[in-house]
């Protein structure tokens, strides 16, 4: 089938659907993108782009409450242009094949739609260019995305989507205004069952009303919970997606964000060339797995490393990484199950210099410090909300960890969510978070801060002369301490000039880090006289 670009906008035999693809360019100037879907009462505070042409973000205010509102203003389709997404659509049930090997579902589909438009022409005859624009939009976005929200999946403010039931709105974690409610709603609760139904198979997972609780890792790493039907939840179905960037966070971002500063990083990027070990501790949502995977990031490029996970969420750039995954049961006697305890032990084996566990809660932590004695490194995260909690956890069941054996974690780092109290603010700040403490483990009761958050003053207060574990390191490497912590400020420097030159993505940072240990001495000179990489 061929198309022409004229401004009556209808179909004519001229070009080629694929070449009719290639010009969005010129197509959005048909659309109508400049329009705000503004509710009445509210005055708009930011409006970006999600997917352009066709979906936008807008931050809105209530000018009586003051309350925010996100609103997903997508451009929609006229009579005629739903009419033909709908003919379409039932097409494609038909006709749309399976992907084919190592094919996604975005690829395949768009592969595919050209031959099938070509088979039946006639039936959009009279649908304008970018009507037909609009429908291939919604047609990806319901058959190959997340339908309605979508939209939300594109915004890199966004961390969290929930949904509470039916009828009820959309609630999102924003980066900038927190908690706040959206103009998204599932009407129907057939409509959510079956939103539901189709992203969890598409996770190769299954949830019914016998199995409503489903935890389950969507494409990109985004992380899925669901509690399906009434059985659970009586509003009925209600989920949360746990987005994850596709770029993401690295040292370097920690430290550009204010997270933490280049000492910190610089001591634990030296804890992690000597295979110490590291927890990291806070609450939920308090960014545990990003500051994880930012750690992780300062491992030695060619260390080998086994993560261990429910779910799959760490994110590294080394080869040498084997990331495993642990998997529920079969039917009701749950056979064929394989625990986080079961992949720790198998990790072992695999002569890992580090070992990574997404969390431990579980008696997977008494296997984990088997293999941490064994001399292996190890970084986890664990629900607590400081460091003797932290070690009450470790010691009580379902953990039973002897406390004789507690220092073998090295290293407990706490995180939190902070912001100042409403009635100390002077306007509206940003929520951020910080390693509120970086704390070393002599003992079950001998805990030391060798880094600690002020929030009065937003300053990180240092101990690293009496740090145990860089004299311990000192010690096992037999250099002076003195000798040590300049390499310390040598370290803090390389990672300033990395965030002063935006070098901040997890492969930049990788190969700064493999540059560093195969020729310190031409990497040094190259830092110090020609700083560019």
């Amino acid at each position: 089938m061929k198309f022409s670009l004229k401004r009556k906008g209808t179909l004519e035999k001229e070009e080629t659907f694929q070449e009719m693809m290639k010009k969005e360019g010129e197509l959005i100037e048909f659309l109508d993108v400049k329009k705000r879907n503004i509710p009445e009462g509210y005055a708009e505070v930011e409006y970006y782009p999600l997917k352009p042409p066709f979906s936008y973000g807008a931050i809105v205010q209530n000018e009586d409450t003051l309350e925010y509102l996100y609103i997903l203003d997508e451009l929609s389709l006229t009579r005629d242009e739903r009419e033909g997404y709908f003919r379409l659509r039932n097409i494609l049930e038909y006709e749309l094949q399976a992907p084919a090997e190592e094919e996604t579902l975005t690829e395949s589909l768009k592969r595919q739609m050209p031959i099938i438009l070509n088979n039946h022409q006639k039936v959009f005859k009279g649908i304008s260019q970018v009507g037909m624009r609009k429908i291939l939009y919604y047609l990806e976005r319901d058959i190959v995305g997340y339908g309605k929200i979508d939209p939300l999946m594109y915004d890199d403010y966004i961390e969290d989507i929930g949904c509470s039931g039916v009828n009820k709105p959309i609630f999102l974690w924003h980066r900038k205004y927190e908690n706040i409610r959206t103009n998204i709603l599932f009407q129907d609760e057939q409509e959510l069952d079956d939103f539901i139904m189709r992203i969890v198979h598409k996770a190769g997972k299954h949830v019914s009303i016998a199995f409503p609780i489903v935890d389950v890792t969507l494409p990109k790493k985004h992380r899925l919970a669901v509690s399906f039907g009434k059985e659970t939840t009586p509003s009925g179905t209600a989920f949360t997606i746990r987005k994850f960037r596709e770029d993401p966070f690295t040292i370097i971002d920690l430290i550009e964000n204010e997270t933490i500063n280049e000492s910190i990083a610089a001591y634990l990027w030296l804890l992690m060339e000597n295979k110490m070990s590291v927890t990291i501790i806070g609450a939920t949502g308090a960014g545990k797995t990003t500051a994880l995977n930012a750690i992780a990031c300062l491992i030695r490029p060619n260390h080998k490393i086994v993560s261990v996970e429910e779910v799959a969420e760490i994110n590294l750039p080394h080869e040498n990484w084997t990331s495993t995954i642990a998997r529920s049961g079969f039917g009701v006697e749950g056979e064929g199950e394989i625990t986080l305890y079961d992949l720790i032990k198998s990790a072992v084996r695999h002569r890992p210099d580090l070992i990574i566990v997404g969390e431990i809660r579980g008696e997977e932590a008494y296997v984990l410090f088997q293999a941490l004695a064994t001399g292996h490194g190890g970084l986890c995260t664990l629900h607590a909300e400081d460091v003797d909690t932290t070690i009450k956890r470790l010691t009580q069941p379902p953990m039973n960890i002897p406390s004789s054996i507690i220092p073998l974690m090295n290293c407990v780092i706490t995180v939190r969510h902070v912001r100042t109290p409403i009635f100390l603010e002077s306007g509206r700040r940003l929520s951020s978070r910080k390693f509120i403490s970086v704390s070393e483990i002599r003992d079950a009761n001998n805990v030391q801060e060798v880094f600690s958050w002020n929030p009065s003053t937003d300053i990180f207060q240092e101990e690293l002369s009496e740090s145990y574990l860089l004299k311990k390191t000192a010690s096992s490497l037999d250099i002076p301490m003195e000798k040590l912590l300049d390499e310390l400020e040598y370290r803090k420097r390389v990672l300033i000039h990395m965030a002063e030159r935006s070098i901040r993505d997890y492969r930049s940072v990788n190969i700064v880090l493999s540059k560093y240990y195969n020729n310190p001495q031409l990497f040094q000179r190259e830092f110090l006289e020609k700083p560019k990489w």
